[in-house]
């Protein structure tokens, strides 16, 4: 049976309820400040005076306090933006607001796109030296429509069993593939066999590039074609060779 010191408040006592559920007060009182990053502060966020102050058109007006910079930012209706807030004192624009953010998301899009532009795209020949020839003039259809896009494209011939004993003929493909992508990419990284795998990097050429889009455009044919166009084209070109 527990027993309880009459001078000490029970488990079951207001005072001790309400110090299990409510948690103790923030020092000095009020809400936690909001971390998150708003970006620059603008008119009434804006605090410390004096400001240097630029006008719309980016000329310099001087060092003026802080109501005056938002008076002429009103008369103009538009935002007083701090553009440098570490300087002393700190730099403060006079500009639509809502036009600045728009832009600056314009340009953080272009970037985005600019990046992926160029980023690494990977093209596996099958799990071994197996792989059908058509599925291999599938993958260099990829490989193409990647290098058409401006992508680097790193090929990849993975070995099985004893197909080690002839990583000569990974050569061999490796080979015919840099030959049949010749006319868009160069090599960046020549085949190497790292372990199992043998890869290659190839990267496309501007100049030859364009002139491909150039020839495709002239003939009326689609710039980045399908993958099943690019095989009839393929079955096409062997079969002149053969007329030949």
């Amino acid at each position: 049976m527990r027993c309880f010191d009459r001078t000490s408040p029970s488990p079951a006592s207001p005072s001790r309820r309400n110090l299990l559920i409510y948690p103790p007060r923030r020092p000095f009182g009020g809400p936690s400040r909001d971390q998150r990053d708003f970006g620059p502060r603008i008119n009434d966020r804006i605090r410390i005076t004096p400001v240097r102050l630029l006008d719309p058109e980016g000329e310099m007006l001087g060092v003026v306090e802080l109501d005056e910079a938002k008076r002429r930012a009103y008369e103009l209706n538009l935002d007083l933006v701090e553009i440098s807030p570490d300087s002393r004192p700190p730099v403060c624009k006079i500009m639509d607001f809502g036009k600045f953010k728009y832009e600056q998301s314009k340009k953080e899009k272009a970037n985005k796109a600019k990046s992926k532009a160029s980023e690494m795209k990977e093209v596996r020949l099958g799990r071994s030296m197996k792989i059908d020839p058509h599925d291999v003039d599938i993958r260099v259809a990829q490989a193409r429509r990647f290098l058409i896009e401006g992508h680097r494209v790193q090929i990849i011939q993975n070995f099985r069993g004893r197909e080690m004993a002839f990583k000569e003929k990974g050569d061999i493909r490796m080979e015919d593939i840099i030959h049949r992508l010749a006319d868009l990419a160069k090599v960046e990284v020549p085949p190497r066999l790292n372990g199992r795998r043998m890869g290659m990097i190839l990267v496309p050429e501007k100049q030859k590039v364009e002139a491909y889009k150039k020839r495709m455009t002239a003939e009326g044919k689609p710039i980045l074609p399908s993958i099943p166009e690019q095989l009839e084209h393929m079955h096409d070109d062997e079969d002149d060779d053969g007329e030949e």
